[in-house]
């Protein structure tokens, strides 16, 4: 089995408003990395993963998670 970092990147775009292509000139990536990264296919760099959670000011186990985030709505 694969190690997987689960994220809530989307959510944390979605709930404000931000384009992957925002996030990805803020971060100096591109786009499409992104989208890897919100779809799992991609574990950030820990240099990244602070980035992000630095460009969304919070921690960064609010972003990032080695289990599964809980479902927000049942």
């Amino acid at each position: 089995m694969a190690d997987v970092v689960h994220n809530r990147i989307a959510m944390l775009r979605a709930e404000r408003q931000v384009s992957r292509r925002e996030l990805a000139d803020a971060l100096g990536v591109h786009y499409q990395t992104i989208g890897y990264l919100e779809r799992g296919e991609f574990s950030p760099s820990l240099y990244l993963a602070l980035r992000i959670a630095r460009y969304f000011d919070v921690r960064v186990e609010v972003v990032f998670s080695t289990e599964p985030f809980p479902r927000l709505s049942s």
